[in-house]
């Protein structure tokens, strides 16, 4: 298994950074919450051991970081990139995120995600960055529309959840070109 090197990221209320296996507490307080993983697609975690273990098989797997909110010090969720599946050939990654049901309605995901969106374009020289939604998750489809993405789509019946609930997922991107555009304010995100 691979694992990524994040760098430290910083916004005005948060820090996205690398994880370490002692963010097991906080991640289980959060991932525990029956109304923060089933909306995501996965099963709410049962112990910090299961938790620890998803740190180390999963985000350290994977370009992921923990979000941290620099007021209480907690890790508040997650967020990173992982490969594009539907455009395997060129420079694109998919973004995906989940938050503490505890921070919900105050623009911290909007804030995290808007700035991984600048480190993909200008750090990583993304041609496009894509995210998807179950369509069932009204909180995510307002981050991904305030962050500027474009709506691509749906797949009808197209992701499984833990439960064997079968989903429609609603499809995002972003072009280069358009994170461009935002950047000069030619266009809002």
């Amino acid at each position: 298994m691979r694992k990524y090197r994040v760098p430290l990221l910083e916004t005005e209320r948060l820090y996205l950074r690398k994880w370490s296996k002692k963010d097991a507490a906080d991640v289980f307080e959060y991932a525990k919450d029956p109304a923060v993983g089933p909306i995501a697609g996965w099963k709410p975690h049962t112990s910090p051991a299961e938790s620890k273990m998803i740190i180390n098989e999963v985000f350290l797997q994977k370009m992921s970081w923990a979000i941290e909110d620099k007021e209480s010090g907690k890790v508040i969720g997650s967020i990173g990139f992982e490969k594009d599946k539907f455009r395997p050939d060129i420079q694109s990654r998919e973004m995906g995120y989940s938050l503490s049901r505890e921070y919900w309605g105050r623009g911290l995901m909007t804030e995290a995600a808007k700035k991984l969106i600048e480190y993909a374009f200008e750090v990583m020289g993304l041609e496009v960055l894509a995210i998807t939604t179950s369509d069932r998750n009204l909180r995510s489809q307002r981050v991904i529309e305030k962050c500027g993405f474009v709506y691509e789509g749906r797949l009808r019946n197209s992701y499984k959840i833990y439960d064997g609930t079968v989903t429609e997922l609603r499809c995002y991107s972003m072009l280069r070109e358009e994170y461009a555009a935002m950047k000069r304010g030619e266009i809002n995100g």
